[in-house]
């Protein structure tokens, strides 16, 4: 359909005795083989239980924060989507969206919809929600969600995406961030960004490791790659902590940093070998847990 001439009329005629369609158009004729109808599998897309409405654009930002850190590893099938549910943050009730692959994790939180009070946990498989970024590309308008233990669909305009959802228990995220990460430091996100992504031209792809020396006034972006030389790039920060040096994945800072908004991007430290928080410095909606590497 796609190849045939635009503002042209096609044709279709069902051939029932020999399960075929036909179709014409202009001087361009197909017979395609078909299956029979009342072997497509469908879902139940009505009487889920659970039903709220929520803005395009926060159900946009709930999965641009968290979908990157999905994890594609099949093994650890419980983590190949992002974990919905809802909590009570700071006493404010949120409906959240969680991902990690292991190396990192990825939290955001909207208020807590009408409606959406007592859902499921569940988790939603990463191909709807990549699917369900498409669609919310082309809206502004509110959202339709309906769910049950197994099963989701999403009402997007005259679109109506429906899934089933995985069948596990998404890990206790809850105690892999750390609470007590006092040593905070705040640098400008998009001089940082650079510095990391031009320092990490010099590492190796499939480790592509940076060390992070973090002081007073600065952080010294360094690698070292026996093969392709060195690399240093200094970037103005405040900090309020003992001097760190740190490894991290420089993939993974830049998917991070690439998700927040705001000038600022604020580490949460505690010291070389602990998982760091960090945050925007005016987006508290979300936060990213990441592990750090040896070097």
């Amino acid at each position: 359909m796609r190849k045939l001439p635009d503002g042209t009329e096609v044709e279709l005629v069902e051939k029932t005795e020999n399960n075929h369609l036909v179709v014409r158009c202009g001087r361009s004729r197909f017979n395609l083989p078909t299956l029979p109808a009342k072997d497509f599998t469908t879902l139940k897309t009505t009487d889920l239980p659970h039903k709220f409405t929520l803005a395009a654009e926060q159900l946009k930002g709930l999965i641009e924060n968290t979908r990157f850190a999905i994890s594609t590893e099949e093994t650890r099938y419980y983590l190949n989507g992002i974990y919905l549910h809802t909590r009570t943050n700071q006493n404010n009730l949120v409906l959240r969206a969680v991902s990690t692959d292991g190396h990192r994790l990825a939290l955001a939180d909207v208020e807590e919809p009408s409606g959406a009070s007592g859902i499921p946990d569940v988790i939603v498989p990463r191909k709807t929600i990549l699917e369900l970024g498409k669609l919310l590309e082309t809206t502004e308008a509110n959202v339709s969600v309906c769910l049950s233990l197994t099963q989701i669909t999403f009402e997007v305009g005259r679109v109506l995406l429906s899934s089933r959802l995985i069948d596990g228990t998404f890990p206790d995220y809850e105690k892999v961030i750390p609470k007590e990460n006092n040593h905070v430091l705040t640098v400008n996100r998009a001089k940082f960004s650079q510095a990391v992504d031009r320092v990490a031209t010099v590492s190796s792809e499939k480790a592509r490791g940076i060390k992070m020396t973090i002081e007073p006034q600065k952080v010294i972006i360094s690698i070292s790659n026996n093969e392709h030389g060195t690399g240093l790039e200094e970037v103005e920060g405040t900090y309020n902590g003992k001097r760190l040096i740190m490894g991290f994945n420089a993939r993974y800072l830049l998917d991070i940093a690439q998700q927040v908004t705001g000038e600022d991007l604020v580490f949460h430290l505690s010291d070389e070998n602990a998982p760091a928080v960090i945050k925007g410095g005016t987006d508290q909606n979300a936060l990213y847990v990441l592990m750090p590497m040896r070097l």
